[in-house]
């Protein structure tokens, strides 16, 4: 399936696209089981599923405005390694060449980009906000595409109505996360998500591989 039929954004300038995949890392953390979820707002009370290794590859496409308020937009693919607490984001153009290399644990991240000096931080959230100017809900993501709300704020949770095991919408910290497609059986986890945020604006569409 081609990423183009799903996502319908224009082609950003190449500069914009290699500034902005780095922060694309922050939304692709992978699809897991599914737990059944109803209509609610509360405490969020799930954690991520405990794993020691997790890896996962897909296709993300996303648009924003940059801190001059210029729409930009960064598509491309990934690959997701994680061990432990550490985890290793590749991303990649659309002709498979490097742009970004993210790797995040608990005490530092690093952010590599072609020809530069990495970039590190205490976290992947400072690191995004120093390079890019702004910084994405890191931990939520985790959490989101389980599907689950994170734990650490109030959340509405929306039941699909067609298959009530598996969660449609969640609110939470600003953002509106859209379930549109589920891996197919005997696959299980999320395959297409969008994610949305009115303030500062941006959108995120993802596409995960099984």
């Amino acid at each position: 399936m081609r990423l183009s039929r799903l996502i319908s954004f224009p082609r950003a300038p190449r500069g914009a696209a290699l500034g902005f995949v780095a922060a694309a890392v922050v939304a692709l953390a992978g699809c897991a089981s599914v737990k059944p979820q109803g209509p609610s707002t509360s405490n969020a009370a799930t954690s991520v599923t405990a794993q020691t290794t997790r890896a996962y590859q897909g296709r993300f496409a996303i648009q924003y405005d940059d801190q001059n308020g210029q729409q930009r937009n960064a598509y491309g693919n990934f690959t997701w390694q994680e061990t432990g607490d550490t985890v290793t984001v590749q991303l990649r153009n659309p002709l498979g060449q490097t742009l970004a290399v993210v790797t995040s644990s608990p005490a530092s991240a690093t952010l590599e980009l072609p020809n530069r000096q990495p970039l590190t931080a205490d976290n992947v959230s400072t690191l995004m906000q120093n390079a890019l100017g702004f910084a994405l809900p890191i931990e939520g993501l985790r959490y989101w595409l389980q599907p689950s709300p994170a734990p650490t704020s109030r959340a509405r949770t929306e039941q699909d109505a067609e298959q009530p095991s598996r969660l449609k919408q969640i609110t939470q910290d600003g953002w509106t996360i859209d379930y549109l497609a589920y891996a197919d059986a005997p696959a299980t986890g999320v395959k297409r998500v969008n994610l949305a945020r009115s303030e500062p604006p941006i959108n995120i569409k993802l596409v995960l591989d099984q």
